[in-house]
């Protein structure tokens, strides 16, 4: 059986002055998560916004218990992101 699931973190990027700024801290959020967890990543809402983002994660596995523990991690990083708090975060099983 696979299990697959979407995590999404909204957050809010304090000290951006830019969308230059803004995408320093995405996409080296989004190079961490894939290095790390070797997982699915995007930028998927608030692109226009500079101290705005929506940051996605995909995981696919044959259980949940493996696929739970990948989003916990992945919650862990970034929640430690530098720059980067997280204002919601929502999970979307398929």
């Amino acid at each position: 059986m696979v299990i697959a699931a979407i995590q999404t973190w909204h957050l809010h990027l304090e000290g951006c002055h830019s969308l230059k700024d803004k995408r320093s801290i995405v996409q080296s959020l989004k190079a961490r998560l894939r290095r790390t967890l070797n997982c699915s990543v995007a930028e998927t809402g608030d692109q226009d916004l500079w101290q705005r983002a929506a940051v996605s994660c995909a995981v696919v596995g044959s259980d949940r218990t493996s696929v739970e523990e990948t989003l916990r991690a992945a919650d862990r990083l970034v929640e430690e992101a530098d720059g980067a708090r997280i204002i919601e975060t929502v999970v979307t099983w398929q």
